[in-house]
């Protein structure tokens, strides 16, 4: 764990007194948006494990390795230009003149991108992701998921005398308790169009004990405003302004359909009055706002596989400092579940977590999923 040059609890006491004289002062997305919010290219990552000489490096299996740049129909698609001017990745239309818009359900948002198909936005969401300071845990093209791995948002140290004269020296000593991680869910939408969400993880250093000397990471909330500040971010490296982007996450679109409880056979069930694509999307997004992490998820079958995430053993795993102090003794693997996401007609899609023989799962925790995600899509 990283040390500040001050005592550890002056350092965490000053950044929470920052950090609610900052949340009380943030009421729209507008303070989200100012340039010293965000920096995590400051980030200090641990040295990646080496293999040994006498072993082979697992090759990657073809289907899950990103396409390339140069793809097979002579590169990267051309940018489209819209009657304001801009050279954008999205293909205007008479809905979309800026070639996409951002929707949203309650405070959770995501980006439309218009006559793009995954497959041509999955570089620049790499490159995206890397130019921003991340880098990537998860990165499977053939499933649409795309994970960050735990960084530090360096923005959060406070800034003062102390740090600005003997931190330019040691600046790597200060921390500001704080890890951040991102999920990028990439969805083939209707009407040739790719929907993008990103749903924000984190993870707070509180301190213990009565003289404040030792410490433990524990969960914070997603934080909807952090989200939509990326939004905006991967707009501008799409092709639009600052000032577009902005007014698409302020105008954007509802899209919520009503859903219902359906019990029978002892079973719950829900039932989304909206087509297959929408719901599709719709429950992958609630599913990010629960604890539930979706390893895999396959459209066909209409299946998203899931587990309870523990976002403390994945820290101790995966974050800046677990890779050197993690022992490697990892709990048993938690639980798969499979949401079953299934059209009953043009209008109507039932959501279900089922067995692996397709049948509805009628186990408490199997319930306790439903519930969350009938609370989750209301």
């Amino acid at each position: 764990m990283k040390r500040s040059a001050l005592p550890l609890h002056a350092t965490r006491m000053a950044a929470l007194a920052l950090a609610l004289v900052t949340l009380a002062g943030c009421d729209t997305l507008n303070d989200w948006f100012a340039s010293d919010r965000v920096n995590y290219k400051a980030t200090s990552i641990a040295p990646p494990l080496n293999v040994p000489s006498d072993l082979q490096t697992t090759q990657t299996q073809e289907k899950y390795v990103a396409p390339p740049a140069n793809l097979a129909l002579g590169g990267a698609p051309t940018r489209a230009v819209t009657a304001a001017g801009n050279a954008t990745e999205g293909v205007p239309n008479a809905q979309d003149p800026l070639g996409m818009h951002i929707e949203r359900d309650g405070d959770h948002r995501w980006l439309v991108v218009d006559g793009r198909t995954p497959e041509q936005l999955w570089p620049q969401l790499q490159e995206f992701w890397q130019e921003n300071g991340f880098a990537l845990k998860t990165d499977a093209p053939a499933t649409g998921i795309m994970t960050t791995d735990w960084a530090e948002n360096r923005a959060n140290i406070p800034d003062d005398w102390f740090r600005r004269t003997i931190g330019k020296v040691v600046d790597f000593a200060y921390s500001s308790g704080t890890r951040d991680s991102f999920r990028t869910l990439v969805s083939r939408g209707p009407n040739e169009a790719t929907d993008i969400s990103i749903t924000h993880s984190a993870m707070e250093e509180m301190l213990t004990g009565q003289d404040k000397t030792s410490s433990r990471w524990v969960e914070r909330p997603r934080d909807p405003a952090l989200e939509a500040l990326f939004l905006d971010k991967l707009m501008q490296k799409f092709g639009l302004t600052d000032a577009q982007s902005k007014q698409l996450i302020t105008d954007a679109r509802p899209a919520t359909a009503p859903v219902t409880v359906d019990v029978a056979g002892g079973a719950a069930t829900l039932d989304l009055q909206e087509s297959f694509d929408r719901a599709w999307l719709r429950v992958g997004l609630a599913l990010d706002r629960t604890n539930f992490a979706v390893d895999n998820r396959d459209r066909e079958k209409g299946i998203y596989y899931v587990r309870y995430a523990d976002s403390m053993q994945e820290l101790k795993k995966e974050g800046l400092l677990g890779k050197l102090f993690y022992s490697g003794n990892s709990k048993k693997p938690a639980q798969e579940f499979l949401v079953n996401v299934r059209p009953k007609g043009d209008t109507l899609t039932q959501v279900a977590v089922v067995d692996a023989n397709g049948q509805v799962d009628t186990s408490s925790d199997a319930q306790h999923i439903v519930s969350l995600l009938h609370a989750q899509l209301n």
